[in-house]
């Protein structure tokens, strides 16, 4: 089984996002925590999460959730897998910026049970990270993967994103070489979105960015795969390539359409044949589960028709294919 737990707090917004966060200067982990865990016991008591027995794999995302003090962490994941015991070989995932990691972090992100890291580097120059709006700086980034490392942490994944308005003068392949040299387990590849309600969307509109071409993004993408694949990466799904044996999990649970429980703000789950989300605003959800209400927006049951469809489109993203029934 497969659980996802959406930690909204970001020190500011990137430039590119329109993801459910809440800047936050000092994160309220307590009250999170409280919150989460107040939410997984109601879900809990349903079906069919009321018959898993097991937890397969288990993902903090965001928002930052390496922001979280790491004693709430500590907690919520002590809490979670008391209710639920991980498999033996679970995969449990902690978004992470790389400003965020320190030795005292991730001692205490490897005592709670964090087995695998994700890191959003998104590039390497300096001149790029300003204009997304990022925290980190880029020499944080190789220092970060050492102290990962080193206290105990080796599966690593690092995010980039491509196809940048030509004005910027990143050089793609530079960033693909640095990335690489980090020796990295995965990697996971996002072309650049851009969202009217973000201050991307809004220079956008205003004429100051020019956005991607077709064909640069085209050449883009083509190239890091070719350097992925020449560095012995598996590149098994449209946006993420792995070394052997480290192929995410987690993810590949919602390709291959397993089910799966999406707690926190704006956290979407697929249970029992529908689809629910949860309302996005931190301070909304969090009202709501301390009046013992249902922080759920809606939700959305999918007919067979549906379901099969999703099941090609799923499938055709990865390596993989699509199931046998469905040829």
């Amino acid at each position: 089984m497969h659980l996802y737990v959406h930690v909204p707090f970001c020190a500011r917004r990137c430039s590119y996002c329109d993801f459910a966060i809440a800047v936050r200067r000092e994160v309220p982990s307590g009250r999170f925590v409280e919150a989460a865990l107040t939410e997984w016991t109601q879900r809990r008591r349903e079906s069919p999460v009321s018959e898993w027995t097991t937890l397969h794999t288990l993902y903090l995302g965001g928002g930052t959730p390496s922001r979280l003090a790491p004693d709430a962490l500590g907690e919520l994941l002590d809490r979670l897998s008391a209710d639920l015991p991980l498999a033996a070989n679970a995969e449990v995932t902690l978004e992470a910026n790389p400003d965020d990691v320190s030795e005292a972090a991730v001692d205490a992100w490897r005592r709670a049970g964090v087995n695998r890291v994700s890191l959003g580097v998104q590039s390497h120059d300096p001149a790029v990270l300003a204009w997304m709006h990022r925290t980190h700086r880029v020499e944080q980034v190789p220092a970060a993967i050492a102290m990962l490392r080193d206290g105990g942490i080796d599966n690593l994944s690092l995010d980039l994103i491509f196809a940048l308005p030509a004005e910027l003068e990143r050089d793609w392949t530079a960033d693909l070489d640095r990335t690489l040299a980090l020796a990295p387990d995965h990697i996971s590849l996002y072309g650049l979105t851009i969202e009217p309600a973000t201050p991307l969307g809004r220079w956008t509109a205003r004429g100051e960015v020019v956005p991607s071409s077709d064909d640069r993004y085209a050449a883009e993408y083509l190239e890091a795969h070719r350097q992925l694949v020449a560095a012995g990466f598996e590149h098994y799904e449209v946006s993420n390539a792995a070394r052997p044996g480290r192929r995410a999990s987690h993810n590949s649970a919602y390709w291959t359409g397993a089910e799966f429980l999406g707690i926190g703000p704006g956290a979407h789950s697929f249970l029992g044949g529908a689809r629910s989300w949860n309302l996005r605003e931190w301070a909304a959800w969090q009202r709501v589960l301390a009046e013992g209400g249902d922080p759920r927006e809606a939700a959305e049951p999918l007919s067979a028709a549906q379901r099969r469809l999703e099941s090609i489109y799923l499938g055709l993203r990865t390596t993989g294919g699509l199931p046998g029934a469905e040829l």
